[in-house]
């Protein structure tokens, strides 16, 4: 069974529970209107040591960074302003003090920077690595919840910001070269949060998710979401070193991938450059079919063997 099969094993089984409000399984996160017309919105994400961070060449700090940063992108994902988180986390014997009192200190420093509190979480012991577990708590106006679903057929897909660096990072890593520029921006990503904000107030922006498995799989969540497909033209990928397998294989660069009203492409994306001060990159746009992605490359369909990252 697939990551993604088992997600879906889990939600047939619960179709028919009472979610009390809350939505299904299915977007960055589940929401649930508190009145007033605004909503709350609930994530959590996991990193296990061997799997999501090396110990050896991750301080406790730049882990307990991007532990937050990662659940805080979710959040942004919906267009909405993270406000509080819970925290779990697994200790091996050796971890509990001086890499735990690290940990922590880098969670509280990007915690107050994000303006985001910590309610509550849970400690325990491991016998064979460390395992985090972070639940990420938004809140906002109702009408400026962006999900999955809501690509239309003629829409523009943009990213905000350049892919690849972190899964260069990765490789840099793997191969002992952990002091690399690369390697720094895979330890300590960032959550798009005051971005995702912003696009939950722009009406002509429709679907949006981050991007933490890779362009090639996360677009393709999108258009089985929204059930249309998409063509991406290669030569526009803002791939870093112009590497653009890392781009869209690599994952874990948590930028924003969204799409929008084409008639709206162009102010968005000036706006965009004036508050943020860079560019949101058009990629290609969303057409009518079959959830798949049409690779573009000088003006001709090619077929690369490109996928993100699967757990399973």
């Amino acid at each position: 069974m697939t990551e993604f099969g088992l997600i879906e094993f889990a939600a047939r089984l619960f179709a028919d529970a009472d979610r009390h409000g809350w939505e299904a399984i299915g977007d960055d996160c589940t929401v649930l209107p508190v009145g007033g017309g605004e909503v709350i919105a609930l994530t959590t994400d996991m990193l296990v040591e061997g799997v999501h961070f090396l110990r050896d060449a991750t301080a406790p700090q730049q882990l307990g960074r991007k532990a937050l940063a990662v659940n805080l992108s979710d959040v942004a994902a919906m267009g909405l302003q993270p406000v509080a988180t819970l925290l779990s986390v697994a200790l091996p014997r050796g971890a509990e003090d001086g890499w735990a009192r690290g940990f922590i200190e880098g969670y509280s420093e990007l915690s107050h920077r994000e303006g985001v509190a910590l309610v509550g979480g849970d400690t325990t012991s491991s016998e064979h690595g460390i395992a985090i577990n972070v639940v990420a708590i938004g809140r906002g106006a109702a009408g400026h919840v962006k999900r999955r679903s809501a690509a239309h057929t003629g829409d523009m897909i943009f990213v905000a910001g350049e892919l690849g660096a972190s899964a260069l990072g990765l490789a840099d890593i793997l191969a002992g070269r952990t002091d690399t520029p690369y390697a720094a921006v895979h330890r300590n990503p960032e959550a798009q949060t005051a971005e995702g904000v912003w696009f939950g107030g722009r009406g002509e922006v429709h679907a949006m998710m981050d991007l933490s498995d890779g362009l090639a799989s996360d677009l393709l969540h999108m258009l089985r979401a929204s059930s249309c497909g998409a063509e991406i033209d290669v030569g526009t990928i803002p791939a870093v070193g112009g590497d653009v397998r890392a781009a869209v294989c690599g994952g874990e660069d948590y930028k924003l991938l969204l799409t929008a009203a084409p008639e709206a492409a162009v102010a968005l994306s000036r706006d965009f450059r004036a508050r943020f001060g860079r560019e949101l990159y058009r990629v290609g746009r969303i057409i009518a079919g079959n959830p798949r992605i049409r690779w573009i490359e000088r003006g001709a369909e090619i077929h690369p063997d490109w996928h993100g990252f699967m757990h399973f």
